[in-house]
């Protein structure tokens, strides 16, 4: 439903009535009981009458204010400035009804000065804590019956699919605060009044206050404070955890779990949160089990065309977990993140997809490539970015999906700039790459090949230390090369 200009004043226009009504409410009946014929009361009653009496047009006139404050607010606002306004209603409204009590006290000063009535100041005093706690009490039948209306009736037409949190400043009341104008409202308020009657009563009546009675209510107001901050605990603790734990969900971690045992409804709806996340987290488990089985098997599948490399994806998958395992150790490398190490191990089966576009021709030969067919065989690495781009556009992390197109884009560049496709040099080429680099490298020189045999461990390693800050990341090539007993027994293996 369209907010029209129309609707919208409307609503203010009702939302400010209804404040008013409740200020007038509030005013008309609180009185009401002071007024029967208890000896105690005389003093307070004979008190409200003299001074309500200055009043006949005053009430209703402080009130319009904050009707027209009201509309004020609603008016002229556009945009989403104007929708973050309409959300805030209940709680703007409520402030702005609040006011109408300060200003009707400011209006009794003024009449009484406009009539050159003696002001006495404990009276002004026990007038201000009458306005004052009046307000307090408005606010909070106003706040709650405004939100209950907005809540279930207004903001459902409004915004049907809900998404309230995208709008900036919206006010949110707090459970303590809200646990806090109840109280004041319907505790602390019956008490304060009686008080200020007994303390007006016995001043008049020039009798001594009894400290006891006003120790007693003071210990009340107390015990309700803690009984609030009590509830607030109660209530917010579990909500916090329920909150961070649907944040935790939302930046993509399906493991979350809530840790509230109780067997209250706070309980219930942790042990559903928490089935739910397990749900969400086999489920997610599976999809990415079944999104690796593909990358691989295609990666397999182009393997399968060039018979000179057999296995290669499955030892430079191996050699690249253990290179990583080796840089979490070291204190130069101490930045990289388990995400981002768990990225490039699930990425290194890729590095090599963008063969599928070379030809059998070339991919197949025996020998060495002219000129013309190395040039294409060096799309591959840019065909490969492509690929997996396509592959992963659906892939929700866009660490991993970026890891792994650079694993295939660039692990053929070299430090000083002399490789392929971009001739990128030094740190331009991505820590992933220059991992993936020495392993490819690696698993080339110990595996034998149509063209070539394969290397000793001593050569293989000999060739990557006088490679070390031409092809290969200076730092990351000593640190694999300190892998060598992990990789020869790796190898081994697989002879």
């Amino acid at each position: 439903m369209e907010l029209t200009k129309r609707k919208r004043l409307t609503i203010s226009l009702l939302y400010g009535m209804l404040i008013v009504a409740a200020a007038n409410f509030i005013g008309s009946i609180l009185p009401i009981p002071f007024k029967m014929p208890a000896q105690y009361l005389t003093a307070w009653n004979s008190f409200l009458e003299v001074y309500y009496k200055h009043l006949p047009l005053i009430l209703t006139g402080t009130f319009a204010v904050p009707t027209c404050l009201c509309i004020m607010y609603m008016s002229k606002q556009k945009n989403e400035n104007f929708y973050r306004r309409f959300i805030n209603l209940p709680v703007a409204f409520s402030l702005l009804g609040s006011v109408g009590w300060i200003i009707f006290f400011l209006a009794i000063i003024v009449t009484m000065l406009a009539a050159k009535t003696p002001i006495n100041i404990p009276v002004l005093l026990i007038l201000f804590m009458f306005c004052t706690l009046k307000s307090l009490l408005s606010f909070t039948i106003a706040y709650f019956t405004l939100e209950t209306i907005h809540r279930k009736i207004i903001l459902p037409k409004f915004f049907p699919e809900g998404h309230l949190n995208k709008f900036n400043r919206i006010s949110k009341m707090s459970l303590k605060f809200l646990f806090f104008a109840f109280y004041i409202s319907t505790g602390i308020f019956p008490l304060l009044y009686l008080l200020a009657a007994y303390v007006t009563t016995l001043m008049n009546s020039a009798i001594e206050i009894d400290m006891t009675i006003i120790m007693i209510l003071g210990l009340l107001v107390i015990a309700g404070i803690v009984l609030c901050l009590i509830f607030d605990d109660y209530f917010d603790s579990p909500l916090k955890k329920l909150q961070k734990g649907t944040e935790v969900v939302k930046s993509g971690d399906y493991a979350a779990h809530i840790d509230i045992v109780t067997t209250d409804a706070f309980g219930g709806l942790a042990d559903s949160f928490n089935e739910m996340t397990e749900s969400l987290d086999e489920k997610t488990k599976k999809i990415l089990s079944i999104q690796n089985s593909i990358v691989t098997g295609m990666a397999t599948m182009v393997e399968s065309r060039d018979n000179s490399t057999g296995g290669h994806i499955k030892r430079t998958s191996s050699c690249v977990e253990i290179f990583i395992n080796k840089l979490k150790t070291s204190q130069n490398f101490s930045e990289l993140t388990q995400d981002f190490c768990a990225s490039v191990i699930k990425a290194a089966p890729m590095h090599d997809l963008g063969k599928i576009a070379v030809p059998d021709a070339i991919l197949q030969k025996p020998g060495k490539f002219t000129d013309d067919e190395y040039e294409k065989m060096k799309t591959h690495s840019a065909e490969g970015a492509r690929i997996v781009e396509n592959i992963l556009y659906e892939v929700d992390d866009l660490e991993f999906k970026q890891i792994a197109i650079n694993v295939a884009h660039y692990h053929h560049e070299k430090w000083d700039g002399t490789g392929y496709p971009d001739k990128l040099c030094g740190t331009q080429i991505p820590i992933e790459a220059r991992i993936m680099a020495l392993a490819d490298v690696f698993d080339a020189l110990v595996s034998k090949r149509c063209y070539k045999d394969s290397f000793s461990y001593d050569k293989a390693f000999e060739i990557i230390q006088e490679s070390l800050g031409t092809h290969f990341d200076p730092e990351l090539g000593k640190l694999f090369i300190q892998c060598r007993a992990e990789l020869e027994e790796l190898y081994n293996s697989y002879a």
